[in-house]
């Protein structure tokens, strides 16, 4: 009998649960199985969720087969129908330990082949919480699950449910073990992070965590926040950014569109004023600070004009790191029923993106020659600086550590120290 084969699609949230998943499967003995964890963000990553699970069954002809994550919760008859499928297990059942004992024991006989229950009755975050999700240099915590926010594009609350929030004792403790353990640089992620602590005693903001977190574990170099919404930014964290360099000045916001008339019709809780606003904040207070995006090209009804608009909040947020995502309709949101973009316009509009996106990717790299950089080695060639770009070294370093290197030269889409 051979160990459980895991396959992940989608964020940081998926990789971390993968990782408590192999302990659960381990720990219940689970074994001869291939589990693949779906992404449902947009329709192209359930398209390649079955593409992946059609030659997993090829490739694992013996093995049963359990697909789990926000695909399965959201199209949990999807992927029931699938020949090449043996079960399919929601987002909540995926994490408790029970669900991998069923599975382990009696596969055929006593388990049931559709375990899917309402995401949204769960109140609580899984309480399977690991150390040492990552590579030996960083490592990743969940410190919130879930989504209150109903915007019209987005499936991912049915996947993920409603927003609850890890308390921060836990979360300190789970950090400190983590510094004991070598790693030197933790990341916060979550579904909605900027909502964490609502559901929380005094309903604290995730400024306060942070803050709690640097002063708590001292010894921890470098902490990062994964994906913000910008609006929902609080005063201690914009206090943490102005005055705390141990966080790094890299953020990624969910800005999604740069056209307000857009962004009303996503339900997104911010104008496009409000985005370039916190922007130039946020620099004003650190003037090395970078920014990731999200960034949807061909959302319903929008326009050449519309378009424009999301493609000059490029250099008037002075953005980096874009991710573009080509709309793609979700079946059961608001969106899906409003008038279409054309799809050789959306794929124009994302080329277009991109290339700006890039455009400034290169105005960054060339901004950092001859400066002085820490950088945290994934690897003993490669690490990444305090604003997360990548950088080659031609000699060898220790993994794991941080290192002061000038930079030397631009080396394709990476810095050369």
């Amino acid at each position: 009998m051979s160990a459980p084969v895991f396959s992940n699609h989608g964020c940081r949230l998926n990789a971390y649960e993968v990782e408590a998943m192999k302990d659960l499967a381990g720990q219940a003995g689970l074994e001869n199985a291939v589990i693949v964890n779906t992404c449902a963000v947009t329709a192209e990553a359930v398209r390649k969720a079955r593409q992946d699970i059609r030659k997993l069954r090829k490739a694992n002809p013996d093995a049963r087969l359990i697909v789990t994550g926000c695909a399965a919760q959201t199209e949990p008859d999807t992927f029931a129908k699938m020949g090449e499928v043996d079960a399919v297990i929601g987002n909540t059942e995926k994490m408790q330990p029970d669900t991998w004992r069923g599975l382990a024991a009696d596969f055929i006989g006593e388990t049931e082949a559709l375990q899917v229950d309402d995401i949204m009755s769960v109140t609580e975050t899984a309480g399977h919480l690991i150390d040492g999700f990552g590579t030996r240099s960083r490592a990743y915590v969940q410190v919130q699950n879930g989504c209150d926010h109903r915007c019209t594009f987005c499936i991912i609350p049915f996947g993920r449910g409603n927003s609850r929030s890890v308390p921060a004792g836990v979360v300190v403790d789970q950090i400190k073990r983590l510094v004991d353990k070598g790693f030197n640089e933790v990341v916060l992620t979550g579904v909605d992070l900027t909502s964490w602590g609502a559901d929380l005693p005094a309903a604290p903001k995730l400024g306060d965590l942070v803050m709690r977190i640097l002063r708590l574990v001292p010894d921890l170099p470098r902490l990062r926040i994964s994906s913000i919404d910008s609006i929902e930014v609080d005063e201690n964290l914009m206090q943490a950014i102005a005055t705390e360099p141990r966080l790094m000045p890299h953020l990624h916001l969910s800005l999604q569109h740069g056209d307000d008339m857009i962004l009303k019709r996503m339900k997104r809780r911010h104008l496009r004023d409000d985005a370039i606003a916190f922007c130039h904040e946020a620099r004003q207070l650190r003037p090395e600070m970078t920014f990731g995006a999200d960034i949807i090209a061909g959302f319903p009804t929008e326009t050449e004009e519309m378009f424009e608009n999301s493609l000059k909040l490029v250099t008037d947020c002075d953005l980096t790191w874009l991710h573009v995502f080509p709309y793609s309709a979700r079946p059961g949101t608001p969106a899906a029923r409003m008038p279409a973009v054309n799809g050789r316009y959306i794929k124009e509009r994302a080329s277009l993106l991109r290339a700006a996106g890039e455009a400034q990717v290169s105005k960054h790299l060339a901004a950092q020659l001859g400066k002085e950089h820490r950088i945290l080695m994934e690897n003993p060639t490669m690490g990444r600086t305090e604003q997360f770009t990548e950088t080659v070294f031609s000699s060898p370093q220790i993994e794991g550590q941080i290192v002061t290197a000038t930079i030397r030269h631009v080396q394709g889409a990476q810095l050369a120290a």
